[in-house]
């Protein structure tokens, strides 16, 4: 698990010290062995349309912010959080944020943001989301984009009980997982793999609601279960306790 972690981290620190403020990759240049799959075209169908989680976009899709209802006097937990504070409108939201990611240059470049607009946040932290520095009970509203598939069932389980150790009863929270049975979801799996920050995920949708059942009620899905024309599912959940 600390290797997966810390290729994951290596990734996402190569692509912002080569790209900078950008938290989506090139997809002009993939090689030819993707964009000449017979499954490619459906993709990029699918990614244009942002009809689901992994669609273009992402952690800025209006439905989470819709569902999370953030608030003054809210405490919002972005696990995994690339740059969403600066590109996808998170410092917007009247809700105290606060975010944790495994990236060096994530941290770096988001301390830098907050600095120069001088914005008022509980803290941005290095680390891995299934072993956070937060209190028991600390988040009212929370969030888990385009983190999840990179890891296999152990992890993801480790993340799903941290994430319920940290957010209140009652409190929501939006995670999204790949489509293991997808061709669009094979399709940007490979395309992750080419990045360097290969797929691990290896969890029907039935046996990560197995998972989830403990710690979260299932509010409502992005997807029909056992849809394979999608290549991920958003969860939009409640804290059990």
């Amino acid at each position: 698990m600390e290797n997966k972690l810390e290729v994951v981290a290596k990734s996402y620190d190569r692509h912002f010290i080569e790209y900078g403020k950008d938290d989506v990759p090139a997809y002009d240049n993939l090689p030819d062995y993707i964009t000449t799959d017979p499954d490619y075209l459906s993709y990029h169908a699918e990614l244009e349309s942002g009809g689901n989680s992994s669609g273009n976009e992402g952690s800025g899709c209006k439905k989470i912010k819709d569902y999370l209802l953030p608030n003054q006097g809210m405490n919002f937990i972005d696990l995994g959080c690339c740059l969403n504070l600066m590109l996808r409108g998170y410092d917007k939201w009247p809700s105290m944020y606060h975010g944790v990611d495994i990236s060096e240059k994530t941290i770096e470049l988001l301390n830098h943001f907050i600095t120069e607009q001088n914005l008022s946040v509980g803290g941005v932290y290095r680390g891995s989301i299934h072993e956070t520095p937060f209190d028991d009970n600390q988040f009212d509203i929370g969030c888990c984009i385009g983190v999840l598939e990179y890891f296999e069932k152990d992890f993801v389980e480790k993340a799903i009980r941290e994430a319920h150790r940290i957010i209140k009863p009652g409190g929501r929270l939006v995670l999204d997982i790949p489509n293991i049975n997808s061709a669009t979801g094979r399709i940007m799996m490979l395309i992750e793999e080419y990045i360097g920050r290969t797929c691990d995920f290896n969890l029907s949708q039935h046996e990560f609601e197995a998972i989830l059942q403990n710690y979260f009620e299932i509010d409502e899905t992005s997807q029909a279960v056992n849809d394979a024309e999608n290549m991920g599912f958003e969860y939009y959940l409640i804290c059990k306790k």
